[in-house]
This record gives structure tokens, C-alpha cells and sequence, in this order.
């Protein structure tokens, strides 16, 4: 029974009972106080405390439960109801042996239907939302019997008892009564208003389930009938008058009628519940499985603790929890006013089989034993650990414990000797787990408090040392505390082996309860008695006594500790300017963020500008078009139209405003110029001749241009040299004169006929590319009136296509296909406005 005793030692019924105050249900508080009894040496005790899992597969799947039932809790906003859940299992086993049961156990029964139902569709609804599989799993399996609800609210009552409705009979009879009822009342109040001098109140009442009325007993002759009750003091008789005594055997009568048709009702609804027991059960384990994973969920969400990670013992550091809290100190200090909970850092990195823990008494050596101790049994049982992530430890098999006295005087053992006794049953209990796992290492934490302690230092030092040592040999971890130095000294032999203490404020005489690793504790006894008073030729004459070595050692320490002081005090620096740091670059980070939120509305606010101005463009154009094709078909009214089509141009267009003019643009090789003439942005491959012409390059298309046909990206002209600027006026000339001879081409009927000047071949495209280059010939067709595009019969989605695009384009008036000899449904005739 060591682990019973260690599960004492640890003070585990303690933290299930603070568990038990977040479960929802009574079966899952009667759960986490279930009743043990064991004996610890020569005392019987008796423990209330949570079974804890035999196999870590069992331990996964409740950590499991306890993270999705954590996740409901966290983002529901209620959580998890168990409204109208209760323990009905003994009416259970009632109904199974033929017993009937009363209605408020029916009624339980209805509502825990209802409740688990209710429970089912909140985790249902939720599944793929959170990605929930282990408790959709446990409700898959729940059988609610809404039939059976429903048959029992019919039934039964809030209150428990058998309504009218659910039996005729019954009805029938609580009928007859109530007429019975009405006919004794009008008997009586007779009685009372006739004989009102004899009565001594003029109420009536019930002895027996018959009803009487209150005489005075000196007349109570005044009123015959039958005395079934005296007062307390002799002076009223409760008389049932003989006009009533017959009624009242009617209603007596009925009322075992009434009763056994009850009995009748309540016991088939009894006999329906005893056929559904074993699904009646199983419902109730599934929602007791659910209340204790919502229970330990909350407490963990309490604790501010995380899930923990299971390493394998033999990984570089099987145990690595930092800031691990004591549960039941965290409880002492929210609800009990005790001091602040200092956290402690437990690493053991491998090949560390024991950890030797040594320094002053009340510094929390035993504290940390305990804290280590039940966060081992809180992963097992599926809780999360009071730590900050990430929280990792193995799995241990068992978690055994010498901690504290065990003296007896009846039994005269002394507290080494109940020590001892303590250590056998653990040396025992982990011979036993390496039968069982046919292994040569049991996985066992194993907690040690005062290894040695209680007789002659050198003995119980050598004796703990071959403890220690069997040990390391045979359980995963083993954490024990101890005052003897020798121990200390046992990490220099043996890798396996790690020196951990207490931390004491010299100048205060105060533990800080923090835990300091790889640095022994150092013997304050001789400090703290100087401090303290005692004279200093006492404290000379115990260091002659001790030897130099022992202050050698202190010394070294004492700078050891004054390092790790150092290192800690770096740590905390860098870890400010860390945090600084961080903050810095979320604010840069934010900035960054705001200032291209601010672009991207910038660059909408001119997208809709720009919009609206050539929307604005293509109304003034199509105005000009109108008035062109109202008039007469001559050459003067083309010329004006295009004037004002320039003119246009001249207004909207960005690149045939006039630029402001820097003297020093000059393209270079590499730079990026803009044409404006045909929209493009170009790279500059090689700068301007003596001719005053460049190479430039965009997309995959290479081409030689004027100096005077492009600009900087910011809109600068480059000066020309004077040959360029004759040679520009003579192309300006030449543009003009080829510009008054251009005129559409006009039948003898006054239509335009076809030319490659006014067609458009767009056959083999997509329709997206198609509708663009369709969009670029009609703006340059727009002199022609008429826009022949030819696309292809094939099968007719590039026709559909342009069709849909010519509907709803400004320039478009109407279209058409072709006639049969201009290409049929492969050509479309675009009229333009």
C-alpha cells in the first residue's frame, strides 16, 4: 500500500477535494471523494482520493478530454452545462430488482434525459468548429430515450407526484374526492356557524386524514361525533360531527383507491427504466466522464496552468518544468490569505538519475518534494501543470514517497526506523514494477525527505549513500533531501548523480524558497550563530574544530552562488531588451501596417478619380462623334471632329499635359522612361545617339525611339540638340498633311466600306485578351463609324463573348453579324455612335 501512503504524504485528497468544487454533477463530486481506507504503519487512516491511471494510454486520453473539454470553456460563452444531470444509479438498481419508484426518482431519471441530451447537442454543434474527436466519440455512444422523458413529464409532476392525466382512472377517483371534499366542507361550516359558542375557533382541520373541527371540551356534547385528538393543554376536543364520519370513510376509501392506481402508474413507469438500465448507466458514466474532464479543464484554467508533454526517459532532458507552482499553496493563498507562491524550475537533464537537494530546515526542501510530486500525479490523471510552457516529464509508472515521521511508540520505532520501514516498501514496490515490466529500470519518481536522518551522521550518510546509489541503478528519477555533506560530493563520482539547494539570504536569515541547480547548499550554521549573537571565540573554536576544508568548500560556494547571481541578473537584462525590443518592432510593425492602409486608399481614391475622368472623357468623345455622324459626311466636319477629339485628349490625358521642363534630363542606361505615345513604361538599353535616338526594352520587345517621344517617370522632357528638333518639325509636318488625307473611305451609297484600317482579326484568342484588343480598335475606328471584327465560328464563346463586351460599350450603338459573303456568324460589324 506505498502508493496509498504516498498519495497521504503528498496531501493528494486535498487537491481532489479542491477539484471536486469545479465538477457540476453530484456523481462526479462523490466521484473525487471516494472513500479508501489504509493503514500507514500502525495507524488505520482513512483518504479520499482520485483512482490514478494504471497505463499512460489511459493517461492520454483523459489529457485528451481535459484539452477539448479546456477549449469548450474557454470560447462558449457559458461552457459546459450539466443542467438537470443527477445521480439516479441506486434507482437503478431498485427498478432492476422489482422495487417501484417514487416520482421524484422518476423525475430525476426525466431530467438527466433531457440534460444529457442538451449536453450531446452543445459538443455536436461545436465539433468541426474547434475540431473536436474525443468528446463527439463519448456522446456518439449516449442514448437519451426522449420517449421515456416525455412518457414520465406526462406522468409526473415538478413536484414528484402522478398528475390527473396519466391515467382516466385515477382522474376519475381525485374527481369523486374533490366532490366528497366540497360536501364534508358545507357539513361542517354548517356546524360551525350553528354551534358557534361551543367552538373553540371557527376553522377546520385533519387528524388522521379525517376532517374535524376544534370544541371546547367542556360542551362537547354540543357537537356529536367521534374525538380523534386533544390539545396540549385539555381544552379542545377535535370532534369529527357523526353527519360527516361516513363521507369521510368514502374519501378513505378512494384515497387507497387513488393510491394503488399511483403505485400502478408509477410502477410501469419503473419496469420501462429497467429495461433501458444498462443504457440508463452507461449515460451516466459518459456524462460523470465529461463533468470530471469540464472539472479538471476549469481547475487547470484556475491554475493558469498548461498541458504537459511526456518525454521518453531516455531523451536529453527528461524533466524540463519551469515555474512550477505548488497547487495547494496557489489554493492557500486566493482563498486562505497565505503568502505568495515562489515558483521553482525543475530540469534534469540525462544521463541524471538522482537529484541530492540539500540546505537550511524551513527553506522548502519538502515543499519542492511535494510540488514535484503532485504535478507527476496531475499529469497522469489528465490535468494540466502549474507551469509555464513548454511543461515536459516523463510518465511515471509509480510515484512513491518517504516523506516526513513515522515514529510509534507502540510499535517502538524510532523515526530513522520508520523511515527505513517506508524505504523497504519502496525498494519493495519497485522490484515488483520490474518484474512486471520485465525490465531492468523501473519508471519510477521516487521522493526522499531527510535520507539518513535520525542516527549517527557517519552511518545514516553511508547508508543513504547506498540507497542513492541502488537507486539510480533501478527507479527513472529519485529527488531526496539531505544535511550531509557526503552526498554532495557524490555528482564529482558519478554522472548520474545532481546537486540542487535551497536558497538562503545571509544577511536577512531568511530562505527565498528559490531552487538553485548544480550548486550544493552551503552549511550556514556557523554565520547564522554570529549573527545571532553567539560569541565569536565559540564560533573560532567550532571552525578549528570543522577543519579549513569545510570553509575551502563554503567559499566555493559562496562563488559559485555569486555567478549564478550574476548570470541571472544578465539573463533578467536581456530579457528587458528583449521584451523592448519586441515591443519596438510590433510598434514599427503597426506603422508599417497603418502607412500601407493609407496607400492602398490613396491609390483607390485616385483609381475612382481617374474613372470618373475618362467616363467623363468618353461622354465628351461620343458628344463629338453624334454631332459628326448628324451633319453631312465631308472632309471639313472630320477635321473639326478630330480637332476636338484632340482637344479632349489635351484636357484628360495625363501624358499630353505639358510637363515642367528640368534642364538636366538625360536618359541613361538602366533607367526607367515612360512613352507616352503608346502607354508603355521602358528600360533604357542604351542612351541617346547623335541623332537623338535610344534603345529601350519592355516586356520581351526591343525598339529604337526619338528622344523626343519619351519622359522621365516623374513627366521631364529631355532637351533635343537642333538637328533632332528640325527633324521633329518636319515629322510634325508630314503628320498633319497625311492627317487632312485621311478620311473615311465612302461608297457610292454612303456607307464605309471594309479596310485593314477599320477590321479587326481576334481569332484563336481568349476572351479576356480579345476584349482588350476589341476595346483598343474601336477607339481607334472611331473616324470610320464602322468596326469589322472578325472571330471565328469554332464554338461561338469568343462570339458570345464580344457580343456581351459591345452591349454596354460607350462607343458601340449597335452591332451585327456580317452578311454571308463578309464572313456570316464569324464577323461582327460593330456601328459605332
Amino acid at each position: 500500500m506505498i502508493q496509498s501512503e504516498t498519495l497521504e504524504l503528498l496531501e493528494w485528497p486535498r487537491l481532489c477535494q479542491h477539484l471536486a468544487t469545479f465538477t457540476a454533477t453530484k456523481l462526479g463530486a462523490i466521484l473525487l471523494r471516494n472513500s479508501r481506507t489504509f493503514n500507514i504503519g500502525d495507524r488505520q487512516n482513512t483518504t479520499n482520493y482520485l483512482p490514478i491511471p494504471s497505463t499512460k494510454a489511459e493517461t492520454i486520453q483523459l489529457l485528451a478530454e481535459t484539452k477539448e473539454a479546456y477549449v469548450l470553456e474557454t470560447r462558449l460563452p457559458q461552457g459546459l452545462s450539466f443542467d438537470g444531470i443527477e445521480d439516479f444509479g441506486d434507482s437503478l438498481e431498485r427498478a432492476e430488482l422489482g422495487g417501484i419508484l417514487s416520482g421524484r426518482e422518476l423525475l430525476a431519471i426525466a431530467t438527466t434525459l433531457s440534460g444529457a441530451r442538451k449536453l450531446r447537442r452543445t459538443i455536436d454543434n461545436y465539433e468541426s468548429e474547434y475540431e473536436l474527436s474525443v468528446l463527439p466519440e463519448l456522446v456518439a455512444e449516449l442514448r437519451t430515450y426522449p420517449e421515456l422523458e416525455q412518457e414520465i413529464h406526462r406522468c409526473i409532476d415538478d413536484r414528484g407526484d402522478v398528475t390527473d392525466r396519466a391515467s382516466p382512472k385515477l382522474a376519475g377517483i381525485r374527481e369523486k374526492m374533490h366532490h366528497l371534499r366540497d360536501r364534508i366542507d358545507g357539513i361542517l361550516r354548517g356546524i360551525l356557524q350553528r354551534k358557534a359558542s361551543a367552538i373553540q375557533q371557527p376553522i377546520i382541520t385533519q387528524r388522521s386524514d379525517r376532517f374535524v373541527i376544534p370544541v371546547k371540551a367542556p360542551q362537547k356534547d354540543a357537537v356529536p361525533g367521534i374525538v380523534h385528538d386533544t390539545s396540549t393543554t385539555g381544552s379542545t376536543l377535535y370532534i369529527e360531527p357523526n353527519g360527516v364520519v361516513n363521507l369521510n370513510n368514502q374519501i378513505r376509501q378512494l384515497q387507497r383507491q387513488a393510491q394503488r392506481e399511483e403505485e400502478a402508474i408509477r410502477q410501469a413507469l419503473t419496469e420501462q427504466v429497467a429495461e433501458v438500465k444498462e443504457d440508463l448507466e452507461q449515460l451516466l458514466i459518459i456524462a460523470t466522464t465529461i463533468d470530471l474532464a469540464t472539472a479538471r479543464a476549469r481547475y487547470s484554467l484556475w491554475l493558469g496552468a498548461n498541458p504537459p508533454q511526456f518525454t521518453e526517459p531516455d531523451s536529453d532532458r527528461p524533466v524540463n518544468i519551469r515555474q512550477l507552482r505548488h497547487p495547494l499553496l496557489v489554493w492557500q493563498q486566493q482563498y486562505e490569505e497565505g503568502n505568495d507562491v515562489v515558483p521553482i524550475d525543475v530540469t534534469v537533464k540525462s544521463p541524471v538519475k538522482v537529484v541530492a537537494i540539500t540546505g537550511p530546515n524551513t527553506g522548502g526542501k519538502t515543499v519542492t518534494l511535494k510540488t514535484l510530486g503532485l504535478a507527476a500525479l496531475m499529469a497522469k490523471i489528465g490535468l494540466f501543470i502549474p507551469a509555464n510552457e513548454p511543461v515536459e516529464l516523463p510518465w511515471f509508472e509509480q510515484i512513491l514517497a518517504d516523506i516526513g515521521d513515522e515514529q510509534s511508540l507502540e510499535q517502538s520505532l524510532s523515526t530513522f526506523s520508520g523511515h527505513v520501514r517506508r524505504i523497504i516498501r519502496i525498494l519493495e514496490a519497485i522490484d515488483e514494477d520490474e518484474n512486471q515490466e520485465n525490465s531492468d529500470l523501473s519508471s519510477t519518481l521516487v521522493l526522499l525527505d531527510e535520507i539518513g536522518a535520525g542516527t549517527d551522521p557517519t552511518e545514516g550518510s553511508a547508508l543513504a549513500t547506498s540507497i542513492l546509489q541502488y537507486l539510480a541503478d533501478n527507479a527513472l528519477l529519485t529527488v531526496a533531501t539531505t544535511h550531509f555533506g557526503e552526498l554532495k560530493a557524490l555528482k564529482y563520482d558519478d554522472a548520474r548523480f545532481e546537486n540542487a539547494s535551497v536558497e538562503f539570504d545571509i544577511n536577512s536569515l531568511q530562505p527565498t524558497y528559490r531552487l538553485l541547480w548544480g550548486i550544493p547548499g552551503r552549511s550556514n550554521a556557523m554565520t547564522i550563530a554570529g549573527k545571532l549573537g553567539l560569541k565569536q571565540e565559540i564560533i573560532y573554536r567550532a571552525q578549528d574544530y570543522v577543519g579549513g576544508n569545510s570553509e575551502d568548500v563554503n567559499q566555493v560556494i559562496a562563488g559559485l552562488e555569486a555567478q549564478r547571481q550574476q548570470q541571472e541578473t544578465k539573463a533578467k537584462e536581456a530579457s528587458e531588451l528583449l521584451q523592448e525590443t519586441e515591443s519596438l518592432h510590433r510598434e514599427v510593425s503597426r506603422k508599417a501596417a497603418a502607412l500601407k492602409d493609407r496607400e492602398r486608399d490613396l491609390q483607390l481614391s485616385q483609381e475612382l478619380a481617374i474613372q470618373e475622368k475618362i467616363a467623363e472623357a468618353k461622354a465628351e468623345i461620343a458628344a463629338v462623334i453624334r454631332n459628326l455622324q448628324q451633319g453631312p459626311l465631308t472632309a471639313r466636319n472630320a477635321q473639326k471632329a478630330t480637332e476636338a477629339i484632340n482637344e479632349i485628349s489635351e484636357k484628360y490625358l495625363p501624358s499630353r499635359t505639358v510637363p515642367v521642363k528640368k534642364p538636366n534630363f538625360m536618359p541613361k542606361e538602366g533607367d526607367r522612361i515612360r512613352i507616352p505615345k503608346i502607354g508603355q513604361t521602358a528600360e533604357v538599353l542604351s542612351a541617346p545617339n547623335e541623332n537623338d535616338e535610344l534603345t529601350v526594352k519592355f516586356g520581351i520587345m526591343k525598339m529604337t525611339v526619338s528622344l523626343a517621344e519619351v519622359e522621365s517617370l516623374d513627366g521631364e522632357k529631355a532637351e533635343l540638340s537642333k538637328k533632332s528638333k528640325n527633324v521633329e518639325v518636319q515629322k510634325s509636318k508630314k503628320s498633319e498633311s497625311k492627317s487632312k488625307e485621311a478620311q473615311p473611305e465612302i461608297t457610292s451609297s454612303g456607307l464605309a466600306v471594309r479596310t485593314a484600317k477599320n477590321s479587326i482579326d481576334i481569332r484563336g484568342s481568349r476572351v479576356a485578351d480579345a476584349q482588350i484588343e476589341v476595346d483598343r480598335a474601336l477607339s481607334r475606328a472611331i473616324e470610320y463609324g464602322l468596326l469589322w471584327i472578325i472571330h471565328g465560328k469554332g464554338t461561338g464563346k469568343l462570339r458570345q463573348g464580344i457580343h456581351e463586351f459591345l452591349q454596354d460599350h460607350p462607343l458601340v450603338e449597335r452591332y451585327e453579324l456580317a452578311s454571308k459573303n463578309d464572313g456570316g456568324s464569324g464577323v461582327t460589324i460593330a456601328h459605332l455612335v
